[in-house]
């Protein structure tokens, strides 16, 4: 059986729970920030050198957070077959919640911030309203040519469309319902 890094992640983070470290704060303060994102999901395309049109109807929703910049990643886990989008109001305070519970002394907790931070790039939309988008995350994202932009709770995310059907195809809806009728 292969563990993964987040697993092994997980039963590290279990076992300091337990021993009521600061640590514990990090996995339940960060499902907790609050991210102005806009709503939707849009089919778009990727042109040849990798820049991609950001949605009129998105930009008017981001408002002045559009014009100064976006922050992207890999997905982390799971999600590590698309792009993550951050406006960088919302990435400065998700580093902070990074920086103020995670001690950079503790080697688990440098590894963390090395795995959360690998790959980021700053980006800011040109003067036609285009995102580039660097080759190797483009790559790594295995981005064709259609691509979804899709908003979740916490940031936007950029799939190869046939990526994110898989994605969806994917999930079990009776556990999808069930999920959704636990929530409070």
């Amino acid at each position: 059986m292969l563990i993964t890094f987040s697993q092994k992640l997980a039963k590290k983070w279990e076992k300091m729970q337990q021993s009521g470290r600061k640590c514990t704060n990090f996995a339940i303060s960060i499902k907790h920030i609050k991210m102005s994102y806009p709503v939707g999901q849009i089919n778009c395309k990727l042109d040849s050198k990798g820049r991609l049109m950001m949605p009129s109807e998105f930009k008017e929703q981001l408002g002045i957070q559009a014009s100064d910049g976006f922050v992207m990643r890999i997905g982390s886990g799971k999600f590590n077959k698309c792009l993550e989008l951050y406006t960088r109001k919302d990435w400065d305070v998700l580093q902070d919640k990074l920086n103020n519970s995670l001690n950079p002394f503790n080697p688990v907790h440098q590894a963390v911030m090395r795995k959360f931070n690998d790959g980021t790039r700053i980006a800011k939309l040109d003067a036609n309203g285009r995102l580039q988008i660097p080759k190797e995350l483009i790559e790594e994202a295995h981005l064709i040519k259609d691509i979804v932009l899709t908003s979740v709770t916490t940031k936007m995310e950029i799939w190869d469309k046939a990526l994110y059907k898989e994605e969806l195809d994917g999930i079990d809806n009776e556990l999808y319902l069930q999920i959704l009728t636990d929530i409070k």
